[in-house]
């Protein structure tokens, strides 16, 4: 899924990327910090909640109820407890890692992960923070005009776009080891400067 940012937003402003954000305070009350994070701002962007109610993932409903929590003043983590819900920590596959050249006056160490999305669940974008969204494929994506891509979901997106079905995809990504940090970096070259990896 790629989600569109607003003009004046503060990173990635008018391009399409995909769901995220930073890491909250309250993010480290989960046994993984980075998961927690990533199932937040999928939630607060988005509308998807990767969480589970006993052995079910949840439903619409359970995504209502965590927003009208949310909406009255609980944080996320304390709406899920609430609610007897439980992030689906094992429904992440991480398959890349990102950080930003240090050349750059804003940096980020970003995680990029692999998620089905749950059945019976509707996109609810966040009004203010993402103006348009849509489920494409990674090929079709790159190859429009009209979706204007950051460098690294440019490169995230050449990395799945490999013909491979989702299957064969997730397998790749349960059987990576260990994930590589990528960290490119920007030289200047006779034609300006560029972005390059090693």
């Amino acid at each position: 899924m790629l989600v569109h940012r607003p003009g004046g937003a503060d990173f990635a402003p008018g391009a399409y990327v995909f769901p995220g954000g930073t890491v909250h305070r309250e993010d480290a009350a989960w046994p993984d910090e980075i998961k927690a994070a990533a199932i937040r701002e999928l939630f607060e962007e988005t509308g998807i909640l990767l969480a589970r109610k006993g052995r079910r993932l949840v439903h619409d409903k359970d995504g209502e109820m965590v927003r009208f929590r949310t909406q009255a003043g609980a944080d996320f983590g304390q709406a899920l407890r609430e609610l007897g819900l439980e992030p689906a920590f094992d429904r992440l596959l991480m398959f890349a890692r990102w950080v930003t050249p240090a050349q750059l006056r804003r940096r980020f160490d970003a995680r990029f992960f692999l998620a089905r999305a749950p059945a019976g669940q509707t996109v609810r974008p966040q009004e203010g923070e993402v103006t348009d969204w849509m489920w494409i494929a990674p090929d079709k994506a790159l190859a429009s005009p009209e979706i204007t891509l950051v460098y690294a979901t440019r490169v995230v997106l050449e990395s799945v776009a490999t013909g491979e079905s989702v299957r064969a995809l997730f397998t790749r990504a349960r059987r990576m080891k260990e994930i590589p940090t990528v960290e490119p970096r920007v030289v200047q070259t006779e034609n300006g400067w560029e972005i390059v990896r090693d």
